[in-house]
């Protein structure tokens, strides 16, 4: 099958039709794709399903966040976001994993070990939820605050602030530990050895470039030379590895050489990428939630590109050393959106989707491989 207009992709209006089943004159909808990919198969993926918010662990957490309302931990904003059903929640890499294990079809397994239903295997099904417990994991562990002597001078704030990290650290060990255990019981120690290298990724993402005291990024004078270098340094370690790594276990699961399981990587890693680019997009785009003075991520493509162009913005974003919240977000933010770092990004985020479509053509069409496409498609509406 061949690609047609190709450089057509996820602008919100554009059109691409390499793989995917959208018409032409239909505008490709985040909820809508990923509702009509979840029913492929079987069920909606997330972790965060009953059985989980069942738990004796889940409740107890969420009793103690009880206590966390009216501070100002970042705990708070992280349990939200996780929680919140919209179309950038990362609760759907799972569906990505199901997804690409159903495309990619199975070879030699048991028939005790496929999930008929789903056209999935049971093994597979187990590493989608693992790598959503590490993507959660990372993401409640990342909610903690540095607390620097003399910053929380109010004792009832330090006693919040002090809580919020334990809850934020025993929780993300909990569903780290989960997913090791999980991982563990498939009997795999090729597989584990990949997504032990996916976490490892993670935790190195944390340390590259600078970073303010509380570990937020911020672009270094000498990565912007090459902005996109940094950016996908960045983020292949911060998203692309698991997302990549998952899709490439999947296939191993299934009895696939490593030829088919590299396109896999492959797959997962421009997917992420170019949600990634989409996600850095939004602050930027008319019509976006995006509130004035609002913070945003400072080594978002943007950004980048901008300091590329321009790195007199260095002499605003040199305020944030000891705390991004020092910048003037209103300054960054307007003069970005009037260079041309949007449109680089947009380019950016282009390449990708057009990479992870090529990789589709791997598999035979399917609904799955159908889904698939379209849920690069309405990434563009994000």
């Amino acid at each position: 099958m061949t690609v047609s207009n190709p450089r057509e992709l996820c602008t919100g209006t554009s059109k691409y039709s390499a793989v995917g089943k959208l018409a032409h004159n239909q505008k490709p909808d985040w909820n809508k794709a990923v509702s009509e990919a979840e029913k492929i198969v079987g069920y909606p993926t997330s972790f965060l399903s009953l059985r989980w918010l069942l738990s004796d662990e889940i409740a107890n957490v969420a009793l103690h966040l009880r206590k966390l309302v009216g501070s100002n931990h970042p705990l708070l904003k992280t349990a939200k976001s996780l929680l919140y059903n919209g179309r950038n929640n990362m609760q759907a890499w799972g569906l990505i994993v199901l997804l690409i294990s159903k495309a990619a079809g199975h070879l030699n397994v048991e028939e005790m070990e496929e999930d008929k239903a789903a056209g999935v295997l049971h093994s597979q099904r187990a590493l989608a939820e693992v790598t959503e417990m590490i993507r959660t994991s990372h993401l409640v562990h990342k909610g903690m605050v540095n607390i620097c002597h003399g910053l929380y001078p109010e004792p009832a704030v330090l006693n919040d602030m002090t809580f919020g990290n334990k809850i934020a650290l025993l929780s993300g060990d909990y569903l780290l530990a989960n997913s090791c255990m999980e991982l563990a019981a498939l009997r795999n120690q090729d597989l584990v050895e990949l997504m032990s290298s996916a976490v490892r990724d993670l935790a190195e993402g944390e340390f590259v470039g600078r970073r303010d005291q509380q570990n937020n990024p911020l672009p270094s004078p000498q990565g912007v030379s090459d902005a996109t270098e940094d950016w996908t340094l960045r983020n292949v370690l911060s998203a692309g590895s698991l997302l990549g790594k998952s899709c490439q276990g999947t296939l191993k699961l299934a009895g696939h050489g490593t030829e088919l399981q590299e396109q896999g990587y492959k797959f997962g890693k421009h997917l992420a990428l170019a949600w990634q680019a989409c996600l850095d997009l939004e602050p930027f785009i008319a019509g976006s939630q995006y509130a004035s003075g609002s913070m945003f991520n400072l080594t978002s493509a943007p950004v980048l590109f901008h300091l590329e162009h321009d790195p007199s913005l260095f002499t605003e974003i040199d305020k944030g050393v000891e705390s991004v919240q020092n910048v003037d977000y209103d300054k960054v933010h307007s003069i970005v959106s009037k260079g041309p770092g949007i449109s680089q990004t947009k380019q950016l985020q282009k390449e990708h989707s057009q990479k992870a479509m090529e990789v589709l053509q791997v598999f035979r069409e399917s609904d799955a491989r159908t889904a698939l496409s379209n849920i690069i498609v309405a990434m563009g509406d994000l």
